[in-house]
């Protein structure tokens, strides 16, 4: 039973993930589309009573439509919650023992190595943030992109340096 249901899913996916995908590119972004698109299946697969719904494109689609509003409403709580304040001017000491001073440029390395792999766009927002000062309006205008969008893209910044130092 659970073969069929899978393999049901599985022609089912191969036959619409391309339309669900360009649909939730439009209203999510492309960096969290396919997320989104395998969260769509994952939600079809674990209903019980799939095979009984009369029509599985149009329950998929229903699927992928409340998963972006969801998204979208918890990117707009965020953004309301999530404000960036003056990056930190925190420096190793020059009379810092010299443990410190390895660690500190330790910490620097992997920061520097986590900004160098950030997807370029990101890159630049995060740079234009932190070394240029600017606010994120000005970021957004320089990118040409909207200022939601210089957050995230900020916001992903400040994650992946994060991860870097843990």
């Amino acid at each position: 039973m659970l073969d069929e249901k899978s393999n049901f899913l599985r022609e089912l996916f191969l036959r619409h993930k391309r339309d669900l995908l360009n649909y939730l590119r439009r209203r999510v972004g492309p960096e969290d589309a396919s997320d989104l698109l395998q969260e769509t299946f994952v939600r079809a697969l674990r209903r019980s009573e799939f095979d009984t719904v009369a029509d599985p494109p149009a329950f998929l689609q229903q699927i992928a439509v409340n998963l972006s509003r969801d998204f979208a409403r918890r990117r707009r709580i965020e953004a309301g919650c999530l404000e960036f304040g003056d990056p930190p001017e925190e420096k190793a000491s020059e009379e810092a023992a010299p443990g410190a001073r390895l660690e500190a440029d330790e910490k620097t390395r992997l920061l520097r190595e986590a900004v160098e792999a950030l997807p370029p766009r990101c890159r630049e927002a995060f740079i234009l943030y932190l070394s240029e000062r600017l606010p994120l309006d000005e970021v957004a205008r320089r990118l040409g992109v909207s200022r939601n969008m210089a957050q995230k893209h900020v916001r992903l910044a400040f994650q992946r340096c994060r991860a870097a130092l843990d």
